[in-house]
């Protein structure tokens, strides 16, 4: 048939298998208020890498200033070492909230479906209040770069169920030649 292969596709598994082990992240916090002593997010979201083998080259404290967040994914971009940014922090409604206007319009490819997934998964836990949340996610060139709330709680849902179990898998997609 046209457009198929005689080969069958590899299954989710078997993509999940050929992934990279461990990814090289920046974690960045996006807060006005938060130090490397008061960042539980940002050391949750280490915890979790390091724990799951995954190697954190940089970890950032930047206020919710969209040339400063910018201007750090670019440069992680152009150094060429990091696989993977993960930010919380800046994904609410408020004023001051802007990490979702600003990665956003710097993605290259979109991933709605993090989006999507995080606030479905948030609503089972706090119910309407998940559409506050606009977390997203998608790549930067061939860097991934994920949102999510600044809470350890959603940094927990977020890492357990989204981010670790795809992260090497979205890792291979990205670089496939």
């Amino acid at each position: 048939m046209l457009g198929q292969s005689s080969q069958p596709s590899p299954s989710v598994e078997e993509h999940r298998g050929q992934a990279p082990i461990s990814i090289a992240c920046a974690v960045v916090t996006v807060s006005d208020t938060r130090t490397a002593a008061t960042d539980k997010s940002g050391s949750l979201i280490v915890e979790f890498l390091e724990s799951a083998g995954h190697r954190v080259l940089d970890r950032q404290i930047v206020p919710d200033e969209p040339d400063k967040i910018r201007s750090l994914l670019m440069q992680y971009g152009l150094k060429g070492d990091i696989d993977a940014v993960l930010l919380t922090g800046g994904t609410g409604i408020s004023p001051r909230d802007r990490t979702f206007e600003t990665v956003s319009a710097m993605l290259t490819k979109p991933l709605p479906g993090y989006g999507e997934l995080f606030r479905m998964l948030s609503y089972d836990e706090i119910g309407a209040a998940a559409i506050l949340s606009r977390a997203v996610g998608g790549l930067l060139g061939t860097m991934i770069v994920l949102t999510m709330p600044g809470s350890t709680a959603a940094v927990r849902l977020a890492m357990g169920k989204l981010i670790l179990p795809e992260l090497g898998h979205i890792v291979r997609e990205a670089n496939k030649r």
